[in-house]
């Protein structure tokens, strides 16, 4: 079973950096994690493109930000129609695959990019979105995110409705990036198998972003996925500590973080510019960021502490609800041996060392999120629930 990941930022690049052009990426580029090359190395067959905007637009922007980034994974499967074709269904990743392509699957990252309106998620859906995170880095007005204080108590009337309704459509509601509060308000309300596309076990490392063992236990009986992640800082303690020292003396050196800058408008194609691939490579940074990361290096995270967190959801929720999501051009902080999107090979390789069985490694490569789209696809057929209203 070729690898079905559940989350990469590639359009973000492309935005940021590269002013949508879409041009190059049937070859080597080693200024990004993910170029075509690299996910036939990796034998990855299906890729949910992550359509983020950051959390702090204004809702209508976000609105506009988000449809420019689905509009760009159409023009790059548009592009190259050899390699990539857009899927909608389980059905058409699997058919995508045997044809030779990688299935490209769609998936909005955070609550906000809806302007609390069901017509603008209707929308999106009708336009191959097949999963929505409720939140990203902030609240929404219905929704609470891990990394603020909680204001709705997981989710308000509106939440719940927002849910009902993705799984009312077939959407699938994503709980990475949500408070736990959220991502039991979540389960309560849902009908339909949940997900969480790109977060890790919080009993290896207690991060806000990962996911604790008691939820594990419920997506287990919703019947869910928990697709884990690469990032450095959500696998190692080590790594999140190194993080929060770099932010603090990035700031105390006063500079500019070209990691989360977010053009008003796509980069112009003409602007020569790009955005670094991590702080020490910004000119801005020297000498004094570089001689604190040289004094003070990066902890070193393995494949093996991944693996720790895909055994430890196994173990809790069970095999048949693990998955993986890189985040892949996401984020600057990787394992070593994990860096690009070629290194799934290796990661897998670790888990038969511990004992996972070919079936197993199957399930978790791809098949176990195939399952949840298709049993999406089958609830949203069935008349559980009246139209909502269009708000």
């Amino acid at each position: 079973m070729p690898i079905v990941d559940g989350h990469n930022d590639l359009p973000l690049q492309l935005r940021a950096r590269f002013g949508y052009r879409v041009g190059g990426l049937d070859e080597p580029r080693p200024e990004l994690q993910t170029d075509i090359p690299r996910l036939r190395a990796g034998r990855v067959g299906g890729q949910f493109w992550s359509v983020y905007v950051p959390s702090s637009l204004p809702e209508p922007e976000a609105v506009v930000s988000t449809m420019e980034q689905v509009d760009a994974v159409y023009r790059m499967a548009a592009a190259y129609p050899d390699d990539l074709a857009i899927a909608y269904t389980a059905d058409d990743v699997e058919r995508i695959i045997g044809e030779g392509r990688i299935a490209s699957l769609i998936g909005i990252e955070g609550g906000h990019s809806i302007a609390t309106s069901l017509g603008v998620l209707r929308a999106f859906a009708r336009l191959g979105v097949r999963y929505m995170t409720l939140t990203h880095n902030h609240n929404t007005s219905w929704a609470d995110s891990a990394a603020a204080e909680p204001a709705v108590e997981g989710l308000n009337d509106d939440g719940r409705a927002v849910v009902r309704e993705m799984q009312r459509i077939g959407m699938l509601a994503d709980l990475s990036h949500v408070a736990p509060v959220t991502m039991h308000a979540a389960l309560d309300t849902a009908f339909a198998p949940v997900i969480f596309s790109h977060s890790g076990s919080r009993a290896v490392h207690d991060h806000p972003r990962n996911v604790p063992d008691d939820v594990l236990t419920r997506l287990r009986d919703n019947g869910g996925v928990v697709q884990l992640t690469f990032v450095a800082p959500f696998v190692s303690a080590e790594a999140r500590a190194w993080m929060a020292a770099a932010d603090a003396e990035w700031r105390r050196l006063g500079l500019p973080d070209p990691l989360t800058t977010w053009p008003r408008a796509p980069r112009p194609a003409e602007d020569p510019a790009t955005m670094p691939p991590s702080r020490e490579a910004d000119p801005e940074a020297q000498p004094a960021f570089r001689a604190w990361v040289a004094a003070n290096p990066r902890p070193v995270v393995t494949v093996a502490q991944v693996a720790d967190h895909v055994d430890h959801a196994r173990d809790v929720a069970g095999v048949d609800h693990v998955g993986l999501g890189g985040d892949f051009d996401g984020t600057t902080e990787l394992p070593d041996g994990l860096s690009d999107v070629s290194g799934y090979p290796r990661l897998l390789t670790e888990l038969s060392s511990r004992g996972w069985s070919e079936a197993d490694l199957d399930k978790l490569a791809g098949r176990n999120i195939l399952r949840v789209l298709r049993e999406a696809e089958r609830l949203a057929q069935e008349p559980l629930w009246p139209l909502s209203p269009a708000r």
